[in-house]
């Protein structure tokens, strides 16, 4: 193998690496704290950039690549939160919560990218880049939007984080999500705890749809793809260990970088389909996940 070939690995694979442990940390902090897999998370992402594209986009209000990125996650982060209180929160005590969950977010998608389609239409829009141009480090070239995925990947995991661990809001979300009644006992207000991490975890969709968008056209169907990849990478990494999923993120971005080099792009998604396979017939918790 040559080594530009090797870079080239290198550089895709901590890109994808980068954009799937964004992608993925906000579907495991809503797993980790309802219990719940949100299918309308790629939707989200999907809103994120088109909200993006709108505030900064000279075909837009033109207010610039900062103004868009800034006021797309906050609207996401706001929309977390009313998306919690009309999809999830009516359905929170009922028995079958996670199979209702799975149908009212599976509808929430569809309603998502329909009126995306409606608002911004069926025809593909592209984000003003980011950096004039991009960048070459230790001999690996990456582009604007590469750079900018790279380098706010580990800014965003440590900022959340620290949220969680060094924060009262953040110990109280995951108290809540070690054990809600308990919680609920020590005086936390868990619905609001609840509207909390959705908002946070929207807010990363957000933020992940915007920095995709940097990198690929905008459409309302965008975010299928990457949902299902935040799927298999917090299946992957283990369903409860967000520091697991960042991992699981980074190994799943090498896998497919070098799956697409050596056997191409049409049957990369089946090899990590059977990788994942093999890991759960040997790890029924994940690879990083505990008993």
């Amino acid at each position: 193998m040559s080594l530009d070939a090797i870079q080239s690995i290198l550089s895709s694979a901590v890109v994808l690496g980068s954009l799937y442990a964004i992608m993925a940390a906000g579907l495991a902090l809503t797993w980790t704290t309802l219990g719940i897999f949100n299918f309308a998370h790629g939707a989200l992402m999907m809103i994120g950039a088109y909200f993006a594209w709108q505030i900064g986009a000279d075909a837009g209000f033109g207010l610039g690549v900062a103004a868009g990125m800034a006021i797309g996650v906050a609207a996401l982060v706001g929309l977390g939160v009313v998306f919690e209180r009309l999809v999830i929160r009516p359905f929170l005590g009922s028995r079958q919560v996670v199979l209702i969950t799975v149908i009212t977010t599976l509808a929430a998608m569809i309603f998502i990218q329909n009126s995306a389609l409606l608002t911004w239409g069926p025809r593909m829009k592209q984000m003003p880049p980011v950096l004039p141009q991009g960048i070459s480090v230790m001999g690996i070239s990456f582009s604007a939007a590469e750079l900018l995925i790279v380098i706010a990947a580990p800014v965003t995991l440590i900022a959340l984080w620290l949220f969680l661990t060094r924060t009262r809001l953040g110990t109280a979300v995951r108290a809540v999500a070690q054990n809600p009644e308990a919680a609920a006992l020590m005086g936390l207000n868990v619905s609001r705890l609840y509207s909390l991490a959705f908002a946070v975890s929207a807010g990363l969709a957000g933020f992940s749809g915007i920095l995709l968008g940097s990198m690929r056209f905008i459409t309302p169907t965008m975010g299928v793809e990457p949902l299902i990849k935040a799927l298999v990478v917090v299946i992957f990494g283990g369903l409860g260990s967000l520091g697991g999923t960042i991992g699981a993120a980074y190994i799943i971005g090498f896998l497919e970088a070098t799956s697409i080099y050596f056997i191409g792009l049409y049957w990369t998604p089946a090899l990590l389909f059977l990788v994942i396979i093999v890991v759960l017939v040997i790890r029924p918790q994940g690879l990083f996940g505990k008993e």
